[in-house]
Parts: structure tokens; sequence; C-alpha cells
């Protein structure tokens, strides 16, 4: 079970600098969870730059991943790693949901680098 942030959808579905070093984390065979504050960060990006077709289809593919709520216990814990790791909401989010479900957080954010249970790309 892994959880792959924003930006690891996006260096993948756009064969970024990165892509090659993302592409196992796709395509090995484990569940991968979407908090839906990813679906809406890698939607908009894709509906700015490529439009609605090609968004659609990437909407599509990443509903083919376990989606997961904000509930309100991950906002809860959001919050408060938030402010422990000074991290802006949506990475927060993304944190909080991958503790929950007790996964790591595959990234390139910097956001993330020093915290527990993520792998830094």
């Amino acid at each position: 079970m892994i959880l792959i942030d924003s930006c690891g959808w996006i260096e993948f579905l756009s064969d970024g600098k990165k892509a090659e070093t993302y592409a196992p984390y796709f395509t090995q065979n484990t569940e991968i969870f979407t908090p839906t504050i990813i679906i809406y960060e890698v939607y908009k990006k894709v509906l700015r730059e490529c439009g609605k077709d090609m968004a659609v289809v990437v909407a599509a593919q990443m509903n083919s991943t376990q989606v997961i709520e904000l509930t309100e216990n991950i906002a809860l814990e959001a919050a408060r790693l938030g402010i422990k790791h000074q991290l802006p909401m949506a990475d927060a989010i993304v944190y909080a949901t991958a503790l929950s479900m007790q996964c790591p957080v595959i990234t390139s954010d910097q956001h993330f680098f020093s915290l527990d249970q993520v792998i830094f790309i």
C-alpha cells in the first residue's frame, strides 16, 4: 500500500524528468491510495494545460485506485500536522491521509523531505 503525491502523478503522466523513477510505483502490484485532494490538484493542472478530454481520462485513471475521502478525523489530524511540520493545507491532508492508512507517501515535494513514512524522490 502506497500513496503517490500529486507531483508523482504529474511527473509520471507527463513523462517528466522523474517519470522513470516514479514508474515502478505505478506498475508494481500494490494498492495505491489517492486522497481526493490529489485528484483535485492533478485534474486542475491537466485541465488547465491539456484540456477537458485529457483531464477526464486522468481522473478516470486516478479513480481506479483506492480513493480516500477527507474525513473529519483526517482533517483534524492534518491541521495538527500542518502546524507541527509547517505544511501547506493540501500537503498536510496528504500526509495525514497516508498516516491514517499506514502507508508511505511517494513524493518529490520538498515539504515532505524530512518527514517519517515518506519515500522521497
